[in-house]
């Protein structure tokens, strides 16, 4: 007779049995399907080389060439404001006059002043000839006559003091009217009509030219001795200056440098630069900070990736390469500049090889892939794929993520 206890581990033994069957029967079912799964799709561009310059950006700020605050050169009321603040102004234009009246009575003594003494001077004269003429006959003496030749060297000293007074009276009635220097434009107005100004106020406003500008920005030591090194001269002759508006858009004219500090701030360590562009448009205003970009002229040729095809991971950037037998490898690179969608680098890159631009989630390093040639527009970025043969369609264009 079997015991109970027997039945139950037989029974136990015939469960545990069927249980590892199942696993060995899932795990070659795994097996046979993991074998089946084709290699990822995935598409790939042909590494290209093109010329690219030595680019870097600045942060710069714009400033006027000329700059002049109208300051009040007599003492008056403002009798009138001729412009409106915030707008352009022409060179010699009439914006605020002084009470003209107190100086225009100056002037008038002072015309008076010089007439009076130059009859003094006149009478001084005839009467040097009269005492002259007397003292050859012996009838004055000596004093009589060097009394009379100061006399007539004070009144002409009296008729050169009277146009000195004369020409101080025309140039205080002369700054009763404060025109512009240039042309520009005007600030804000410090004082409105009916207001008491001098030489001690406040300036009465500001005039800053607009057409060309000036954009000051700096550079650091490291910078300064590469460009040197590179270019072999501290001008801007190799350079193309543009400039990157605060909204992001291209300012769309290129500048020039036209000056550079000749010493380096001991406490930022930098150098002070300067670039000019015009400024007809009147958009880049005085204080206004912008990004200034410098593009080497000479170019060298470097190979131009898509941005999106660009990794990172603890090493630094990287991207997925397929080699041979359609072997998908990560290759760290080193990035250069920016160029709109396009990435240029430095190295890690060579011609013609074949970096995945689309299908990055799929791939990982050393698995077999399906890579399928596509190109990109260097302008938006966008997968260009290459036209169907069978159809004669054109190509399809996608965003590269």
């Amino acid at each position: 007779m079997i015991s109970a206890s027997h039945q139950v581990k037989s029974r136990a033994r015939l469960a545990v049995g069927a249980l590892l069957a199942s696993v060995l029967m899932l795990s070659g079912c795994s097996e046979e399907k993991q074998q089946a799964m084709p290699a990822p799709g995935v598409s790939v561009i042909a590494v290209q080389n093109e010329a690219v310059g030595d680019y870097q950006e600045f942060v710069a700020r714009a400033e006027a060439v000329d700059q002049v605050n109208l300051m009040a050169r007599v003492e008056g009321f403002l009798t009138k404001r001729n412009f409106t603040e915030g707008q352009p102004v022409r060179k010699e234009q009439l914006l605020f006059e002084i009470d003209p009246k107190p100086y225009i009575a100056d002037l008038k003594k002072a015309e008076a002043d010089l007439a009076s003494s130059k009859a003094e001077l006149i009478k001084a004269k005839k009467d040097l000839v009269r005492i002259k003429d007397l003292f050859n006959k012996g009838h004055v003496s000596q004093s009589d006559l060097d009394t009379q030749v100061s006399t007539e060297a004070q009144a002409l000293a009296s008729v050169k003091a009277a146009e000195a007074g004369l020409d101080t009276a025309q140039l205080n009635l002369g700054y009763t009217q404060v025109k512009a220097p240039f042309d520009g434009k005007i600030g804000k107005a410090r004082y409105s009509t009916g207001n008491l100004v001098g030489p001690g106020s406040d300036p009465l406003a500001t005039v800053s030219s607009v057409d060309p500008i000036y954009v000051t920005f700096q550079v650091n030591e490291k910078q300064l001795v590469d460009h040197i090194q590179q270019s072999g001269n501290n001008n801007g002759d190799k350079f193309r200056l543009t400039l990157r508006l605060p909204n992001g858009q291209d300012y769309g004219q290129d500048g020039t440098f036209n000056f550079a500090d000749t010493t380096i701030d001991q406490t930022t360590g930098t150098l002070t630069l300067r670039a000019q562009f015009p400024n007809k448009s009147g958009l880049l205003y005085p204080g206004l900070y912008v990004t200034l970009m410098t593009e080497s002229k000479d170019k060298q040729q470097m190979p131009v990736i898509p941005q999106f095809a660009v990794q990172e991971n603890q090493s630094g950037r990287f991207v997925l390469v397929v080699g041979e037998n359609n072997t998908a490898a990560i290759r760290q690179v080193e990035m250069g500049r920016r160029i709109g969608p396009m990435w240029a680098v430095k190295s890690g890159l060579k011609i013609d090889e074949k970096v995945v631009v689309e299908g990055l989630q799929k791939v990982k390093a050393g698995a077999k892939v399906r890579p399928s040639p596509v190109t990109i527009d260097h302008q938006t970025g966008a997968i260009i794929r290459p036209q169907p043969q069978s159809t004669g369609q054109a190509g399809q264009s996608v965003q590269g993520k």
